[in-house]
């Protein structure tokens, strides 16, 4: 009688993979960014059937409907973020966890709240705000949350297209700049209101 031996996935090597593979050869090389993606396990932050595809270069649909982006997005994001010690963070997850894991230890303090929560809020003195998906535009409510001189991070959909995208508060005015174009999940909460055209 022979019995076969599952092998278990080495997460480590496949980490390693992912930096070299994914970000490297992205033009992410911060040794910061580099650091905290070695070193925080994307299977932790999918359902068990996911894990074994948790380092490939793809966004992966989590169980309440919400989306881990592809690593990629996330180490641009950090590397355009560039948190720095005495950062006041808010995080908007896509459900996942990882983006708050990943900036915990840079910064002085993280909230993170829901695409909803974002939605409700009244005011906020975050300086960098990320946002862990692409929306359409920035609603005044989740404007309001950033401190001014304040910066966001996030994904952007244009007509159909999405992009790594930045702004940085001045006054009341929040406009986002588009940057490198790349595959980030949409957060349909952030859709602008549908709107006749003729």
């Amino acid at each position: 009688m022979t019995t076969t031996t599952k092998t278990r996935p080495d997460y480590a090597a496949a980490r390693k993979a992912m930096i070299d593979s994914q970000l490297r050869t992205s033009g992410v090389n911060e040794p910061f960014v580099l650091e905290r993606m070695g070193s925080v396990a994307r299977e932790d932050h999918v359902p068990a059937n996911a894990k074994g595809t948790a380092y490939m270069d793809r966004a992966i649909r989590l169980e309440d409907g919400g989306f881990l982006p592809a690593p990629l997005f996330h180490g641009a994001m950090l590397a355009e973020a560039s948190p720095k010690s005495d950062d006041k963070v808010l995080v908007v997850d896509g459900g996942s966890g990882y983006l708050t894991a990943l900036v915990e230890p840079l910064v002085a303090s993280v909230k993170t709240i829901t695409p909803a929560e974002a939605l409700k809020a009244k005011k906020g003195d975050y300086t960098l705000v990320l946002v862990d998906g692409a929306i359409e535009h920035v609603p005044a409510n989740m404007a309001k949350l950033v401190a001014e001189g304040g910066r966001i991070v996030t994904g952007l959909v244009e007509r159909g297209v999405t992009r790594l995208a930045t702004g940085r508060k001045a006054g009341k005015a929040l406009a986002l700049l588009p940057l490198a174009e790349m595959g980030v999940p949409r957060m349909g909460a952030f859709d602008k209101p549908a709107s006749w055209s003729f």
